[in-house]
């Protein structure tokens, strides 16, 4: 026994070692000492090659592995445009597609920084032909250096899909794969060898709106006139001093000088979007930024693996959670509801829109910010909001189910596997094995997606205040551009994040002089998360002391925890041989 005891206490101490004190050690490492150091006359600079979430992650080891997220970003440059120790942005270009409606946001987010007297200067290596988006995102730049020897390629937009129909067919697969209506294209991707008529006609659509806006946003910001830039753009593509002599880019150049010519121009140094911790405003109304991104499910969503970490996941509990919590807090007199997601499931994307009446039923209005695509199971999800907010570039709508599965069956039997199976109940019991659907199956099956198509509908109608005739009209599954939904009533105005976060403040009924605060709330699914995010926080230098012991308090108590603190920081004065670094970071 007492073998035992002792082996369970070591084991004990093992545990609060590693998952205690390494963790505050690293830490307390990363504590500013004293006031963090101010940076003047900086320059902030966005590297657009690198890959992004939309949304901070949501667990604290994808944060360890994470950058700053898409609307970290649009937040910090909103508050930059008033930050007098920010003079300019100094911007990265992504050489392939950055998403249409990013680079929508990001050229509302710069022309908002050249208004308060901010310089932008970007700087490419070169755009390849993978449509608008990566020049139209710097267009509103004061100078676009493009590298010598590169090109310069933006003659169009393209929408490729990979169909499988042709491959399930020699395989003699069958998608028994129902779906609701002729544009709900995703079951097309199992079933048919190419596009289909209506989705022909609706991708064709929806690539017409996103060119069209993108070269009027081009040619506003580059003042050439549009019919001129659309020529010159579709007889892409050109060598650098090419693109140089027909006035697309400013100067050529190579990374480090155009850098260098942002310095000079604020007469300060570059400084990392990810270094820059800035307030996110104060006074008037708080607004309660909650976000859902990536394939929606049921449940948590759960801890990643070492496959997943940094991939989004839309979870419908973790979600909902965070927005009956909202509901609760007094202090929140509204949400902006950022969603960024293709769909996914029918019941969570339900479960998710109840979350949003509940908030609505507490007197707080909510506002979605539609980011890349808020389509199927991501617009059920918004269709109850007081105000719906997408970029023009925006993909939406798709108001539509599918469900099946694939029957592989005789498949298999081509390699002599033979799938035989018992089955006790009723016929629908075996619906779902390896062979095709029978008569009974197929009819329950269109039952339940008719229901859930109907609900849908219904809900929409609902929520957008239409016609349930006009929905059913305009959904059928059929993708729009932000700018044709508004059109057709599925969203309210086109604009931006922050356009959002002042429809939401607007709607709770402050004016703009009052002010706004905007809280990103992240939810963290347990006190061991709370500190990781808490370590990552301190080391940019965004977490003071006081929030440390929070965070680690929540684990083994606060006074305890401040205790270790005080330990932990007398070891690092100057005089036991130790320094404690600080990073430079601009606080506000």
């Amino acid at each position: 026994m007492r073998t035992f005891l002792l082996t369970f206490l070591g084991g004990l101490a093992a545990l609060v070692v590693f998952f205690v004190l390494i963790p505050l050690v690293l830490i307390m490492s990363f504590v500013p000492s004293g006031e963090p150091q101010r940076v003047r006359n900086a320059v902030l600079e966005i590297d657009l090659r690198e890959s992004s979430a939309d949304q901070p992650a949501t667990d604290a080891l994808s944060s360890a592995f994470s950058g700053t997220s898409f609307v970290e970003t649009l937040l910090r440059l909103n508050a930059a445009a008033d930050d007098p120790d920010i003079k300019g942005v100094f911007v990265r270009a992504a050489e392939m597609n950055l998403g249409s409606s990013r680079a929508e946001e990001l050229r509302a987010a710069f022309l908002r920084l050249r208004a308060k007297d901010k310089f932008i200067i970007a700087h490419s290596q070169g755009f390849l032909a993978s449509g608008p988006s990566a020049y139209r995102a710097i267009s509103a730049a004061n100078e676009i250096w493009l590298q010598p020897g590169t090109s310069f390629e933006t003659p169009g937009i393209t929408f490729e899909t990979m169909f499988l129909g042709g491959a399930m067919e020699k395989l003699k697969v069958a998608p028994e794969i129902e779906q609701f209506y002729e544009f709900k294209g995703a079951a097309d991707t199992y079933k048919q060898k190419g596009y289909t008529a209506p989705n022909a006609l609706a991708m064709t659509a929806l690539a017409t709106s996103v060119w069209t806006h993108s070269l009027a946003d081009i040619a506003t910001d580059r003042k050439i006139d549009p019919v001129t830039l659309r020529a010159l753009l579709e007889a892409s593509p050109y060598q650098a001093a090419e693109a140089a002599d027909l006035k697309l880019v400013d100067r050529l150049g190579y990374p480090e000088e155009a850098a260098s010519a942002a310095e000079k121009l604020a007469g300060g140094k570059l400084m990392s979007i990810d270094d820059y911790h800035p307030s996110y405003g104060k006074g008037g109304a708080v607004i309660a930024v909650v976000g859902g991104e990536g394939d929606i499910v049921t449940g948590g969503g759960g801890a990643p693996d070492v496959f997943s970490i940094g991939t989004p996941v839309f979870a419908s509990d973790r979600v909902a959670k965070q927005l009956l919590e909202i509901a609760d807090d007094k202090s929140v007199n509204a949400v902006v509801f950022r969603i960024d997601s293709g769909g996914g499931s029918a019941t969570a994307s339900d479960q998710i829109w109840s979350a949003v009446k509940k908030v609505q039923a507490s007197g707080k209005k909510v506002v979605v910010s539609m980011g890349s695509m808020a389509a199927s199971g991501g617009y059920y999800s918004a269709a109850s909001a007081d105000a719906i907010i997408a970029a023009r570039s925006t993909i939406t709508g798709s108001i539509g189910v599918f469900g099946g599965k694939f029957a592989i069956a005789d498949g298999l039997r081509q390699f002599g596997i033979n799938p035989d199976s018992v089955s006790v109940g009723g016929e629908f019991t075996s619906a779902y094995s390896t062979e095709k659907l029978t008569p009974t199956q197929r009819a329950r099956l269109l039952e339940g997606l008719q229901a859930t198509y109907d609900r849908f509908t219904g809900i929409v109608a609902e929520g957008r205040k239409l016609p349930l005739q006009k929905v059913q009209e305009i959904a059928r599954g059929r993708v729009w551009s932000g700018e044709d939904a508004s059109k057709i009533g599925l969203v309210d105005k086109t604009g931006d994040l922050i356009a959002a976060l002042e429809e939401a403040s607007t709607l709770a009924g402050f004016k703009p002089e009052d002010g706004m605060e905007v809280r990103l709330n992240i939810h963290r699914s347990s006190p061991f998360d709370l500190l990781a995010s808490t370590m990552m926080q301190a080391k940019a230098g965004g977490a003071s002391e006081t929030q440390i012991a929070e965070a680690l308090g929540a684990i083994i108590g606060r006074e305890r925890a401040m205790t270790l603190i005080g330990q932990l920081r007398q070891l690092g004065q100057p005089s036991a041989g130790a320094s404690l670094w600080s990073p430079p970071v601009v606080e506000r």
